[in-house]
């Protein structure tokens, strides 16, 4: 898991808008229940589909990341509920049991 210290989000989107491209700013706004990072955790999610950070990994990471690059193609911010009580796993165990609100910002070079 891929922790920042403080401020290094914002220095890796200044890098980014620097380079001339777009990315997608995923922040946890929001949990109820178990879930596998709190509120303010970020993860950066480029055009090219690379990420920084993490809000959690597994499916409920997957899911914020597909969300995010349809916010890259819509230029519209979102809130995304991850739900994260069923376990889909079939070997079972795995689901935290809650739901996460991630605030999805498109962030583009002016």
């Amino acid at each position: 898991m891929i922790r920042w210290p403080m401020g290094a989000p914002y220095d890796e989107l200044r890098s980014i808008l620097a380079g001339g491209e777009q990315a997608v700013l995923a922040t946890i706004i929001h949990t109820r229940g178990s879930t596998p990072r709190e509120v303010g955790a970020r993860m950066i999610v480029r055009a090219d589909g690379t990420t920084s950070g993490t809000v959690g990994g597994g499916c409920g990471e997957a899911d914020v990341w597909s969300a995010a690059m349809e916010v890259l193609d819509s230029g519209e911010a979102r809130i995304l509920e991850v739900d994260l009580l069923h376990d889909h796993d079939t070997e079972g165990g795995r689901a935290c049991g809650g739901l996460m609100y991630v605030f999805l910002e498109p962030v583009r070079p002016s």
